[in-house]
Order: structure tokens, then C-alpha cells, then sequence
């Protein structure tokens, strides 16, 4: 093909002027209407998709990171007041990246460099973004410093999460952040508190927003009189600690309406949290009843029945709490899927154990000293060290750890009063304990015979009862019992060799000031002298308070030398 083919429109083609001109004309119309359906095209089909992308795209995309720019230009000039100040305008950025942005300052990660003042930030796993953007920088300049930061910016962190929270979806979330600014206090918030109580829907939450705001505004100038008072008694309808600090520190020259609200806001609190102090220490008393009932209740069996002061029934406690501690070790190596289990296969196991571990000691050692109590309690406090040296010598004198499974952790409040689930469990436990041995006295041959012989054993045994074996048998039963209450004393003391020591004075007091052999008489003497103990502690201390419960239960005795709820019988009468 020639040249003059190769190019139909050139001038060279043409033979006459007229028709060259033609042509260009032609040309020209036809480039026309090729930019005529280029533009429809783009206009019917390539700029919606475009601007429906663009529309599409997050908020951290470049264009929308511009509101981030004044915090960011802050961020880079290495100032604590500086930061402080960014750290301000981002806890009312409506850009998402601004949560990045503080938790980045929080851990370290947020970076600048000194030169440029550009700031980037340093994701978990290592890479660099743009803390504008969030686009990926590949090379990142060298020599990028972290901002720095001290209590005050740390304060003002914490204060920027919370409100930046404070429109999460999440209900906990918006209630975690309402908690933050509530100690906070931060004015910077109160635009996005507004706007979120504009918008709350959960009456929960909304109660502490509302809350929230009032700690702001009642020692705000700018506010107005009626309804910083309004917020003063908001904040003491809270009644905890942090309201009481918050009425306490307003500004010296608050409006004397303020202050008398704050005054009478600041009594109401301070009676409600006697009023709950009073109930925490009922229940520090509840739970530490159920530990005494724990390790006395088979003290309470074995001292009723056979008379035996064993000074070796808190050394039952402790292998109790080995037992714990072997099967938790065996479980962790073999099988950890079986952990949240634990407990419940160690409780049968240390009963066996320790119920076999008493049989042994009645049958070798205490059947011989029955009606000698003197010599039992030297023999048995023998016993006692032995046992604790034989742990020692195959555990070690160190303490050990026993884990608590999952349903064992953690508190939750009611009012202003703390309860762990590690001691409701064990109260629980110790009741469920309780009714089970009485239902096991009460309703099978075992039990009648056991009474049988605690109220009169000559009798029990000329009724072809064979008391020997209905001793080492409540004994083994009672040790049993203490075995179960160390799987239990192993959530919420020590497992070391020396654990019992610390129950068996407090163990026989219990057996002596409820009625000795008596259930019912232990558990009310366990629960009292624990409730009793707690409430005597604010005002005596640890120390005198025992001191106090041991004369009182002396003093008891004289009167009535046979507990709370004495056995009835011929031999016990006699």
C-alpha cells in the first residue's frame, strides 16, 4: 500500500480545493460526533460508577482524612502541650481514624518525622501507614521518632478514647466510654456527649451519659446556676466514690445553691456507703463462714462421735489441696481440654484420698487412746507433722499454683458492693456440703448408726452395733469432708504445707460454741463467728478483733458449756 492510501484524509489526496474542503468538513463532523458518544458514554455509564465508588470509599480514605490535618500538623512538633492539644481536637473528630490515631499514641506506635513533620503510623504487625490515609508507605524516612508522651498526655489519651467511644455501636462500648469521661471530666467532650445523648436509645447507657455530662457541667462557669444544681444531685443519685471526689473538689466559687446541693448530695453518699460498707463486710463475713463451716464440719463429726481432739484435721485440709494440685498438674500435661473440669474430678478424688488417709490414723494410731484425750491430741499433733514434712519433703516447702476455672473468675457489683464468683461458689459449695452429709446422718444406716452411738455408745454396742468400725468409719468420713474443703481453700488461699494450720483453732472453735457434734450448731456458729469477725475488724483490726471473738466465746462457755444446740442422750446427759 503507497503512502497517499495509507492516509485518505491528507491534502495530497485531494484533486481540487473544493473537494479538500469537503473532506476537513467531513472530518471534522465525524471527530464531532465521536466526542458527542464518548461524552454520553461517560456520562451514562462511567461517571455514575465513579461517583457512586467514590462514595463508597471510608472515611479514611486521602480527601476524608483533611479534618485529621490540624491534629496531625500538632502531633508532629514534639511538644507534651502540643500533643495535648491534637489529642483534643481528635476526641471530636468524626473521622474513624482518629480511635487509631490515640490507641497508636497510647502503645508507641504513632511516629513523625523530624524533618518534614509528617506523622505515619506503625501498624501491629510492623507495616507503616499515613496516619491521614491509611495508605501503605514502603519506605518510610529514616530516622522516625514515636510522639512522646507523659501523665498529662496520658490523662488526656484516656480522655480522647472515651469520648471517641462514646458513638461506638457496641452498648458496652458507649457505657465503658460514659465511665471514662465521668472520671475525666474532660470539656473538650461535652459537644460529642450531646450529640450522643441526642441519639442514645438504651436507657442504661443513657443514664450514664447523663451522668457523664453532669460532671462536667457542675463546676462549669459558663453553665447556668439552676442547672449545675440539677447536675449536683444527678451525680449524687450516683452515690459511689467517684461522685463523692466529684461534689467534693467544685471550684471554691461555685454559686451557694451549688454548693448546698453538693452538701447534701456529699451526706446522702456518705450514709449510703456506711449503709454498703456495712453489707460488704456481712458478706466478707458470709464467705469466710463458709470456709470455717468448710474445714469444721468434719471436725464437728469426728469430735462429736468419738471424743478425739484431732489436731491433724487441718493437715486433711491441706492434702485436700494437693489433691487439687496433682490432678490440675496431670490434666495441664495429658489433657488441658479437661481444665475447666478439674475441680470436679479432684473433689471425689481428694475425698477418697483423705478418707482413706483417716481410716489409716484411726485404725493405727487413735483406736488405741480412746478416753485418753490428752494423749490423742499429742499423738495427732505428732501426726500433723509428719504430714506436713512428708509434703514437704515431696512437693516442697514452696507454695503451689492451683488455677480456678473460668466460671470460678471474675466479680460483678450489686449496688456498691463487690462479689467474687470464687466465693459465692464456695459458699454455695459449702451449704451444698452441708445438707449432703445431714441428708447422709438422717436418711441411711450409716447416719443412724453414727447417732446411734453419739448419743450413747455402751447402748449402740449391746445392740450388735459394731462401734469400731462406726469409728474409723466417721473418721474416715470426716476427713473426707476436710479433704473436699481443701479442693475448695485451694481457690482462695495458698497451697502450701502449712494451709491447715491456719483453720484447726478456728475450726474447734466453731465445733465448741455451736454444740459439739451438732450440724445445725456448726453451721450457725461457722457463719456467726465469720459475720462477727468482719464486722469487728473496722473498728478493732485483725488481731483484737479475734481477740474479742475468743473472749466472747469463753465468756459463752461458762454459761452454757455445751454450745449454741447441745445433743440430747443418756450418755450425754450423764
Amino acid at each position: 500500500m503507497n503512502d497517499q492510501a495509507s492516509q485518505p484524509f491528507s491534502r495530497t489526496h485531494c484533486e481540487k480545493p473544493k473537494d479538500c474542503a469537503r473532506t476537513a468538513r467531513s472530518a471534522r463532523r465525524l471527530l464531532g460526533y465521536v466526542f458527542l458518544l464518548a461524552a454520553l458514554t461517560f456520562l451514562s455509564g462511567v461517571q455514575p460508577a465513579a461517583i457512586g465508588a467514590a462514595s463508597a470509599q471510608p472515611a479514611s480514605a486521602p480527601l476524608a482524612g483533611a479534618d485529621l490535618a490540624p491534629a496531625l500538623a500538632l502531633l508532629g512538633t514534639d511538644s507534651y502541650g502540643d500533643t495535648d492539644a491534637a489529642l483534643g481536637r481528635l476526641a471530636v473528630s468524626t473521622n474513624t481514624r482518629a480511635a487509631d490515631i490515640v490507641e497508636a499514641i497510647r502503645d508507641g506506635r504513632l511516629l513523625f518525622d523530624p524533618q518534614s513533620k509528617a506523622v505515619f503510623l506503625r501498624m501491629p504487625d510492623g507495616a507503616v501507614t499515613d496516619a491521614a490515609t491509611g495508605a501503605a508507605v514502603g519506605a518510610p524516612p529514616a530516622g522516625l521518632r514515636p510522639v512522646r508522651v507523659n501523665n498529662r498526655v496520658r490523662r488526656a489519651i484516656d480522655a480522647a478514647a472515651g469520648a471517641l467511644a462514646l458513638l461506638s455501636p457496641d452498648n458496652q462500648k458507649r457505657l465503658a466510654a460514659a465511665a471514662a469521661v465521668f472520671k475525666s471530666r474532660d470539656v473538650s467532650a461535652l459537644p460529642i456527649l450531646d450529640a450522643a445523648l441526642a441519639k442514645e436509645g438504651d436507657p442504661k447507657v443513657k443514664t450514664a451519659l447523663e451522668q457523664a455530662r453532669a460532671a462536667i457541667i457542675v463546676a462549669s462557669q459558663s453553665v447556668s446556676e439552676p442547672e449545675r444544681v440539677s447536675a449536683a444531685r444527678l451525680i449524687a443519685a450516683r452515690g459511689d466514690q467517684d461522685a463523692l471526689a466529684i461534689l467534693s473538689s467544685l471550684p471554691p466559687n461555685s454559686p451557694d445553691a451549688v454548693k448546698a446541693a453538693a452538701a447534701d448530695g456529699i451526706e446522702a453518699i456518705n450514709r449510703s456507703l456506711a449503709m454498703w460498707a456495712v453489707a460488704q463486710n456481712v458478706w466478707y463475713g458470709l464467705s469466710l463462714g463458709s470456709v470455717l463451716l468448710l474445714a469444721a464440719i468434719g471436725l464437728a463429726i469426728t469430735f462429736g462421735v468419738m471424743g478425739v481432739i484431732n489436731m491433724a484435721h487441718g493437715e486433711m485440709v491441706m492434702l485436700g489441696a494437693y489433691t487439687t494440685y496433682v490432678v490440675q498438674e496431670i490434666i495441664r500435661t495429658s489433657a488441658p481440654f479437661l481444665f475447666g473440669w478439674s475441680l470436679a474430678i479432684a473433689l471425689p478424688l481428694a475425698f477418697l484420698f483423705t478418707a482413706i488417709v483417716g481410716i489409716i490414723i484411726e485404725r493405727t494410731v487413735i483406736r488405741f487412746l480412746y478416753g485418753r484425750p490428752l494423749e490423742t491430741l499429742l499423738a495427732t499433733w505428732g501426726i500433723s507433722l509428719i504430714l506436713q514434712q512428708a509434703v514437704r519433703s515431696v512437693f516442697g516447702p514452696t507454695n503451689k499454683e492451683v488455677g480456678a476455672p473460668s466460671w470460678m473468675s471474675g466479680a460483678f457489683d450489686i449496688g456498691q458492693m463487690s462479689i467474687t464468683y470464687n466465693r459465692l461458689w464456695i459458699i454455695v459449695f459449702s451449704l451444698l456440703v452441708f445438707f449432703a452429709l445431714l441428708l447422709v446422718l438422717k436418711r441411711t444406716a450409716l447416719g443412724l448408726y453414727v447417732r446411734a452411738v453419739t448419743q450413747n455408745r455402751r447402748m449402740a454396742g449391746a445392740m450388735g452395733i459394731r462401734t469400731g468400725r462406726i469409728d474409723a468409719l466417721t473418721f474416715g468420713l470426716g476427713s473426707g469432708i476436710a479433704g473436699i474443703a481443701g479442693v475448695a481453700l485451694s481457690q482462695i488461699d495458698n497451697v502450701s504445707p502449712n494451709l491447715g494450720q491456719g483453720y484447726i483453732i478456728d475450726s474447734f472453735m466453731v465445733v465448741v460454741f455451736g454444740g459439739v457434734g451438732n450440724l445445725w450448731g456448726t453451721l450457725v456458729a461457722a457463719f456467726g463467728l465469720g459475720v462477727a469477725n468482719k464486722l469487728l475488724e473496722p473498728f478493732a483490726g485483725a488481731v483484737l478483733g479475734k481477740i474479742l471473738i475468743l473472749v466472747l466465746i469463753i465468756l459463752f462457755i461458762q454459761k452454757r458449756p455445751r454450745g449454741l444446740f447441745a445433743l440430747k442422750g443418756r450418755a450425754v446427759e450423764a
